[in-house]
């Protein structure tokens, strides 16, 4: 018997939905197998991302603000953010995600949400003093890429900040997703309409990882 990749269920899914000409319906379908016990979410690290705790570290004056995570799925890194004092709102497109993190962190203050990037509520645009974006791009095909950080950077209030987690790739290098990893341009893409790059660190610890940690701001008007 051939032992599952973590990443099996997810391209199972995906290219279903995909044939069925369907972006985004395989989240829902991942996560409600999951709940079953019939699927592996990859991304579920049962933590928050180390990436994300070790730079909330270093912030000493963001605690406090209006923060947006995107692609929130069970709900760690938005729990997490909660706990440190951010005004959290977290939002994904599986209903099942939303509930199993309501269920996971039934005290958190976290306004867990279920929402689209593709099709985000208006009332979002310029409105959060930090936005997380933690691997939601890169499970996402390729041909939404611009429509995807043109969405993510809509949510930056003027004076706010955008973190953005990636695993990495190299220009050139082909990949057969989900997840389709970020080259160095892809993070860049992320700089439109006013968005500035503030810092892009490209990652290799532990051994044998490849990451993008990445940070930009909108200028306060």
């Amino acid at each position: 018997m051939t032992a599952q990749g973590p990443d099996d269920d997810a391209r199972r899914l995906s290219g279903d939905a995909f044939r069925e000409g369907d972006a985004t319906g395989w989240f829902e379908r991942l996560y409600a197998e999951a709940a079953d016990g019939r699927a592996i979410v990859p991304w579920d690290r049962r933590a928050p991302h180390p990436l994300l705790v070790e730079w909330i570290e270093q912030q000493a004056g963001l605690s406090g603000g209006r923060t947006l995570v995107v692609g929130s799925g069970f709900g760690d890194d938005a729990a997490y953010l909660a706990a440190q004092g951010y005004r959290v709102i977290a939002f994904d497109i599986s209903v099942s995600a939303i509930e199993a993190a309501r269920r996971r962190f039934p005290a958190s203050p976290v306004d867990f949400r279920v929402a689209d990037l593709l099709n985000p509520p208006a009332e979002w645009r310029h409105h959060f003093d930090l936005v997380v974006e933690t691997y939601t791009t890169q499970a996402l095909p390729v041909r939404l890429r611009p429509t995807v950080t043109l969405h993510v950077g809509h949510f930056v209030a003027s004076g706010g900040i955008l973190l953005v987690l990636a695993v990495a790739r190299d220009a050139g290098q082909s990949v057969d997703g989900p997840p389709w990893p970020l080259t160095r341009a892809d993070i860049e893409s992320f700089a439109v309409e006013g968005l500035e790059m503030v810092s892009v660190e490209e990652l290799t610890d532990p051994p044998g990882s490849h990451r993008w940690r990445a940070v930009l701001a909108r200028p306060p008007r």
